[in-house]
Protein backbone atom coordinates (compact mmCIF):
# COMPACT_ATOMS: atom_id res chain seq x y z
CA UNK A 1 0.00 0.00 0.00
CA UNK A 2 2.83 2.39 0.87
CA UNK A 3 4.40 1.76 -2.52
CA UNK A 4 1.16 2.70 -4.25
CA UNK A 5 0.89 5.85 -2.16
CA UNK A 6 4.48 6.75 -3.05
CA UNK A 7 3.73 6.24 -6.74
CA UNK A 8 0.66 8.43 -6.54
CA UNK A 9 2.65 11.12 -4.76
CA UNK A 10 5.36 10.97 -7.41
CA UNK A 11 2.79 11.35 -10.18
CA UNK A 12 1.16 14.22 -8.31
CA UNK A 13 4.50 16.03 -8.02
CA UNK A 14 5.20 15.67 -11.73
CA UNK A 15 1.67 16.79 -12.61
CA UNK A 16 2.02 19.83 -10.36
CA UNK A 17 5.30 20.78 -12.02
CA UNK A 18 3.70 20.48 -15.46
CA UNK A 19 0.65 22.50 -14.51
CA UNK A 20 2.76 25.22 -12.92
CA UNK A 21 3.85 26.33 -16.39
CA UNK A 22 0.25 26.98 -17.46
CA UNK A 23 -1.04 30.53 -17.37
CA UNK A 24 -3.71 31.24 -14.80
CA UNK A 25 -6.93 32.90 -15.91
CA UNK A 26 -5.89 35.98 -14.02
CA UNK A 27 -2.95 36.44 -16.38
CA UNK A 28 -4.88 36.19 -19.65
CA UNK A 29 -8.35 37.69 -19.10
CA UNK A 30 -8.87 41.16 -20.60
CA UNK A 31 -10.35 44.11 -18.69
CA UNK A 32 -10.54 42.23 -15.41
CA UNK A 33 -11.61 45.18 -13.29
CA UNK A 34 -14.43 46.37 -15.57
CA UNK A 35 -17.93 46.25 -14.08
CA UNK A 36 -20.84 45.61 -16.42
CA UNK A 37 -22.81 48.54 -15.06
CA UNK A 38 -20.00 51.01 -15.61
CA UNK A 39 -20.73 53.82 -18.08
CA UNK A 40 -17.63 55.65 -19.24
CA UNK A 41 -17.51 58.82 -21.26
CA UNK A 42 -15.15 58.53 -24.22
CA UNK A 43 -12.59 61.31 -23.89
CA UNK A 44 -9.50 59.90 -25.59
CA UNK A 45 -10.77 59.59 -29.18
CA UNK A 46 -9.49 62.13 -31.66
CA UNK A 47 -10.50 62.41 -35.31
CA UNK A 48 -7.81 61.10 -37.62
CA UNK A 49 -5.94 64.01 -39.21
CA UNK A 50 -4.33 63.93 -42.62
CA UNK A 51 -0.55 64.09 -42.49
CA UNK A 52 2.41 64.03 -44.92
CA UNK A 53 2.84 60.67 -46.60
CA UNK A 54 -0.86 59.82 -46.53
CA UNK A 55 -2.45 58.65 -49.77
CA UNK A 56 -5.96 59.88 -50.44
CA UNK A 57 -8.69 59.09 -52.91
CA UNK A 58 -10.78 62.17 -53.76
CA UNK A 59 -13.83 61.73 -55.94
CA UNK A 60 -16.02 64.60 -57.15
CA UNK A 61 -19.54 63.79 -58.29
CA UNK A 62 -22.22 66.02 -59.81
CA UNK A 63 -25.57 65.75 -61.55
CA UNK A 64 -23.68 66.50 -64.76
CA UNK A 65 -20.92 63.86 -64.85
CA UNK A 66 -19.11 65.50 -67.75
CA UNK A 67 -18.38 68.51 -65.52
CA UNK A 68 -17.24 66.58 -62.45
CA UNK A 69 -15.02 64.38 -64.65
CA UNK A 70 -12.65 67.35 -65.00
CA UNK A 71 -11.78 67.02 -61.31
CA UNK A 72 -11.30 63.27 -61.27
CA UNK A 73 -8.08 61.61 -62.49
CA UNK A 74 -8.29 60.33 -66.05
CA UNK A 75 -11.83 61.65 -66.35
CA UNK A 76 -13.18 59.10 -63.92
CA UNK A 77 -16.95 59.59 -63.70
CA UNK A 78 -17.99 56.94 -61.18
CA UNK A 79 -17.18 56.39 -57.53
CA UNK A 80 -13.79 54.67 -57.15
CA UNK A 81 -13.90 50.92 -56.78
CA UNK A 82 -11.11 48.95 -55.14
CA UNK A 83 -9.22 49.07 -58.44
CA UNK A 84 -10.33 52.63 -59.15
CA UNK A 85 -8.91 53.89 -55.89
CA UNK A 86 -5.45 53.03 -57.17
CA UNK A 87 -6.07 55.49 -60.03
CA UNK A 88 -7.75 58.28 -58.06
CA UNK A 89 -4.89 58.79 -55.67
CA UNK A 90 -3.14 61.82 -54.18
CA UNK A 91 -0.05 61.57 -52.01
CA UNK A 92 0.35 64.28 -49.39
CA UNK A 93 3.82 65.77 -49.80
CA UNK A 94 6.24 66.75 -47.05
CA UNK A 95 4.71 70.23 -46.91
CA UNK A 96 1.27 68.76 -46.31
CA UNK A 97 -0.05 69.67 -49.78
CA UNK A 98 -1.66 67.90 -52.71
CA UNK A 99 -1.98 69.07 -56.31
CA UNK A 100 -5.68 69.02 -57.19
CA UNK A 101 -6.97 69.37 -60.79
CA UNK A 102 -7.73 72.96 -61.87
CA UNK A 103 -7.71 74.27 -58.28
CA UNK A 104 -3.98 73.63 -57.88
CA UNK A 105 -2.08 73.08 -54.65
CA UNK A 106 -4.15 72.61 -51.51
CA UNK A 107 -2.92 72.44 -47.91
CA UNK A 108 -4.53 69.30 -46.50
CA UNK A 109 -2.31 68.28 -43.56
CA UNK A 110 -4.05 68.69 -40.23
CA UNK A 111 -7.53 68.33 -41.71
CA UNK A 112 -9.94 65.46 -41.21
CA UNK A 113 -11.46 63.73 -44.22
CA UNK A 114 -14.72 65.55 -43.61
CA UNK A 115 -12.99 68.92 -43.35
CA UNK A 116 -11.09 68.35 -46.59
CA UNK A 117 -14.26 67.29 -48.37
CA UNK A 118 -16.03 70.47 -47.23
CA UNK A 119 -13.07 72.66 -48.17
CA UNK A 120 -12.86 71.31 -51.73
CA UNK A 121 -16.62 71.58 -52.17
CA UNK A 122 -16.52 75.22 -51.03
CA UNK A 123 -13.58 76.02 -53.32
CA UNK A 124 -15.37 74.55 -56.31
CA UNK A 125 -18.48 76.54 -55.45
CA UNK A 126 -16.79 79.84 -54.55
CA UNK A 127 -14.52 79.82 -57.60
CA UNK A 128 -17.51 79.19 -59.86
CA UNK A 129 -16.06 75.92 -61.05
CA UNK A 130 -18.78 73.48 -59.95
CA UNK A 131 -21.82 74.14 -57.81
CA UNK A 132 -23.59 71.56 -55.65
CA UNK A 133 -20.81 69.02 -56.02
CA UNK A 134 -20.42 66.03 -53.73
CA UNK A 135 -16.82 65.37 -52.68
CA UNK A 136 -15.81 62.02 -51.19
CA UNK A 137 -12.43 61.63 -49.49
CA UNK A 138 -11.09 58.24 -48.39
CA UNK A 139 -7.74 56.95 -47.18
CA UNK A 140 -5.83 54.59 -49.44
CA UNK A 141 -3.13 53.71 -46.91
CA UNK A 142 -4.79 53.57 -43.50
CA UNK A 143 -2.73 50.62 -42.29
CA UNK A 144 -1.78 49.21 -38.91
CA UNK A 145 0.93 46.61 -38.34
CA UNK A 146 0.64 43.98 -35.60
CA UNK A 147 3.75 42.02 -34.67
CA UNK A 148 4.97 39.66 -31.98
CA UNK A 149 2.96 37.09 -30.06
CA UNK A 150 -0.25 37.13 -32.11
CA UNK A 151 -1.74 34.33 -34.18
CA UNK A 152 -1.68 36.18 -37.50
CA UNK A 153 0.94 38.95 -37.54
CA UNK A 154 0.96 41.32 -40.47
CA UNK A 155 0.08 44.68 -41.95
CA UNK A 156 -3.65 45.34 -42.18
CA UNK A 157 -5.61 47.89 -44.18
CA UNK A 158 -8.37 49.48 -42.11
CA UNK A 159 -11.53 50.79 -43.77
CA UNK A 160 -12.79 52.84 -40.82
CA UNK A 161 -11.09 55.90 -39.36
CA UNK A 162 -12.05 54.70 -35.90
CA UNK A 163 -10.00 51.64 -35.05
CA UNK A 164 -9.13 50.53 -31.54
CA UNK A 165 -6.27 48.43 -30.25
CA UNK A 166 -8.72 45.56 -29.78
CA UNK A 167 -9.78 45.90 -33.44
CA UNK A 168 -6.17 45.58 -34.58
CA UNK A 169 -5.54 42.57 -32.34
CA UNK A 170 -8.72 40.95 -33.67
CA UNK A 171 -7.42 41.39 -37.24
CA UNK A 172 -4.24 39.62 -36.13
CA UNK A 173 -6.16 36.70 -34.65
CA UNK A 174 -5.74 37.78 -31.00
CA UNK A 175 -2.72 37.16 -28.78
CA UNK A 176 -1.21 33.73 -28.39
CA UNK A 177 -1.11 32.24 -24.92
CA UNK A 178 2.51 33.40 -24.77
CA UNK A 179 1.78 37.08 -25.39
CA UNK A 180 2.15 39.60 -22.57
CA UNK A 181 -1.22 41.19 -22.00
CA UNK A 182 0.03 43.65 -19.42
CA UNK A 183 2.42 45.56 -21.69
CA UNK A 184 1.36 45.82 -25.36
CA UNK A 185 3.52 48.34 -27.19
CA UNK A 186 2.18 50.90 -29.68
CA UNK A 187 4.65 52.86 -31.82
CA UNK A 188 3.34 56.04 -33.44
CA UNK A 189 4.87 58.68 -35.71
CA UNK A 190 3.30 62.12 -35.83
CA UNK A 191 4.58 65.58 -36.75
CA UNK A 192 8.08 64.27 -37.29
CA UNK A 193 8.23 62.64 -33.87
CA UNK A 194 8.03 59.02 -32.74
CA UNK A 195 6.27 58.03 -29.53
CA UNK A 196 6.15 54.70 -27.71
CA UNK A 197 3.14 53.83 -25.56
CA UNK A 198 2.16 50.78 -23.55
CA UNK A 199 -1.29 49.38 -22.82
CA UNK A 200 -2.32 46.86 -20.16
CA UNK A 201 -5.10 44.82 -21.73
CA UNK A 202 -6.01 43.33 -18.36
CA UNK A 203 -6.90 46.71 -16.86
CA UNK A 204 -9.92 48.85 -17.64
CA UNK A 205 -7.65 51.90 -17.47
CA UNK A 206 -6.37 51.07 -20.95
CA UNK A 207 -9.71 52.21 -22.40
CA UNK A 208 -8.66 55.78 -21.59
CA UNK A 209 -5.11 55.36 -22.85
CA UNK A 210 -3.96 57.41 -25.88
CA UNK A 211 -2.85 54.05 -27.30
CA UNK A 212 -6.38 52.61 -27.30
CA UNK A 213 -7.50 54.37 -30.50
CA UNK A 214 -4.97 53.82 -33.27
CA UNK A 215 -3.85 56.15 -36.02
CA UNK A 216 -2.68 55.44 -39.54
CA UNK A 217 0.54 53.43 -39.76
CA UNK A 218 0.70 52.65 -36.03
CA UNK A 219 2.74 49.56 -35.14
CA UNK A 220 1.47 47.25 -32.39
CA UNK A 221 3.98 44.87 -30.80
CA UNK A 222 3.06 42.10 -28.37
CA UNK A 223 6.04 41.01 -26.29
CA UNK A 224 6.55 37.35 -25.32
CA UNK A 225 5.95 36.41 -21.71
CA UNK A 226 8.53 34.87 -19.41
CA UNK A 227 7.70 31.29 -20.37
CA UNK A 228 8.14 31.93 -24.10
CA UNK A 229 11.35 33.83 -23.44
CA UNK A 230 12.73 30.88 -21.50
CA UNK A 231 11.79 28.54 -24.32
CA UNK A 232 13.49 30.68 -26.95
CA UNK A 233 16.79 28.92 -26.41
CA UNK A 234 15.25 25.48 -26.71
CA UNK A 235 14.46 24.17 -30.17
CA UNK A 236 11.80 21.64 -30.99
CA UNK A 237 14.17 18.67 -30.82
CA UNK A 238 15.36 19.70 -27.40
CA UNK A 239 11.76 19.96 -26.20
CA UNK A 240 11.19 16.39 -27.29
CA UNK A 241 14.32 15.24 -25.48
CA UNK A 242 13.21 17.06 -22.32
CA UNK A 243 9.87 15.24 -22.30
CA UNK A 244 11.54 11.92 -23.07
CA UNK A 245 13.85 12.52 -20.15
CA UNK A 246 10.89 13.25 -17.87
CA UNK A 247 9.15 10.04 -18.97
CA UNK A 248 12.33 8.08 -18.42
CA UNK A 249 12.70 9.57 -14.93
CA UNK A 250 9.10 8.72 -14.06
CA UNK A 251 9.57 5.15 -15.32
CA UNK A 252 12.71 4.75 -13.18
CA UNK A 253 10.87 6.05 -10.08
CA UNK A 254 7.98 3.62 -10.59
CA UNK A 255 10.35 0.70 -11.14
CA UNK A 256 12.19 1.47 -7.89
CA UNK A 257 8.93 1.74 -5.98
CA UNK A 258 7.41 -1.53 -7.22
CA UNK A 259 10.64 -3.54 -7.34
Amino acid sequence: MSRKISAILALAVLATLALSSCRSAKEVVYLQDIKTQDLQKITNYQDIKIKPGDMLSIFVSHKEPQLSALFNPQGQNSAPSEAGQKIAGYTVDLNGDIDFPIIGRIKVAGLTRSELSTMIKNRLNDDGLLKDAVVTVTYRNFNVSVLGEVNNPGKFTVESDRVSLFDALALAGDLTIYGRRDSVMVLRESNGERSVMFANLMSGDMLNSPAFYLQQNDVVYVKPNRIKAQQSGINQNNNVSVWLGAVSLLTTILMLIFK
